[in-house]
């Protein structure tokens, strides 16, 4: 499979990026990575590097093809969160940092997806309805309770509270893990943060994603809503893939451009 990759990541109105985003790939297995630190505590940007540190060390250390990709999603969630606590613990105060994260594992054509807290999953795909994940947070509840709409979201004065993050909390959360989704060619799955989906609608996300080169339209909607977020706006980051050609093809050259290749 024959792939492109781009990301972004603004620091907003804020006074630094709690944000973090990576690609990290092995043996033609893609994994995508994004974590959002919680703010209003101390750690939060350490919690989502701990994140990104701990699933790049046993992405490093997986045989693949994974052969149960759910139960590997679950275990990245699980050592993260661990992981996020022993840091934490040998801080000097001792500190809780809390982060979300949503994760996005691609193999032989294949798609699954993992998350905790409400940085988001979506799969975009021509002439479909959007696919996004639900978020673990105070407001999704409600709108699915049918106690506001959706539109609502990003007014309600409890807009960024989560219900499960990674850290903070000695049992670990409950991830929320995907059945298996097979690609087609030109499907994009994005990850973002709140900062980058909270301002924008699903019509906006994909009317844009689709519009021209990927890199240039990742970019577009992060400025795109860090301006209409001001000045008050949020980190803003996300890391997008799209499924250019099913076709086995051999590895690319080592020369490639990051994030093009073959999975």
């Amino acid at each position: 499979m024959q792939y492109i990759v781009s990301q972004a990541s603004l620091v907003g109105d804020r006074s630094k990026n709690q944000d973090r985003v990576a690609l990290l790939e092995k043996d033609q297995s893609v994994l995508m990575v994004l974590g959002d630190g919680l703010g209003g505590r101390p750690g939060g940007e350490l919690a989502a590097q701990t994140l990104i540190d701990s699933i790049t060390r046993d992405f490093n250390k997986q045989a693949f093809p994974v052969e149960h990709p759910n139960r590997f999603l679950h275990e990245l969630i699980n050592n993260a969160h661990t992981a996020i606590n022993r840091l934490g613990k040998v801080q000097q105060p001792p500190i809780k940092p809390g982060t979300t994260a949503v994760l996005a594992f691609l193999q032989e054509g294949r798609l699954w997806w993992t998350h905790v807290g409400d940085s988001r999953f979506y799969l975009l795909q021509h002439n479909q309805p959007v696919f996004r994940s639900q978020d673990h947070s105070v407001v999704e509840n409600l709108v699915q309770n049918g106690q506001i709409t959706e539109d609502k979201l990003s007014e309600h004065p409890l807009r960024n509270v989560v219900t499960r993050c990674l850290g903070m909390t000695d049992t670990p959360p409950i991830p929320t893990i995907n059945r298996e989704i097979k690609l087609r060619a030109g499907d994009i799955v994005l990850l973002c943060s709140d900062g980058f989906w909270e301002p924008l609608s699903e019509e906006t996300i994909l009317k844009t994603i689709y519009r021209g080169k990927l890199a240039d339209a990742l970019a577009e909607l992060a400025e795109k809503a860090t301006l209409i977020s001001a000045p008050e706006s949020d980190n803003t980051s996300a890391i997008a893939l799209q499924i250019m050609s099913l076709q086995l093809t051999q590895r690319a050259n080592p020369g490639r451009s990051p994030g093009t290749g073959p999975i």
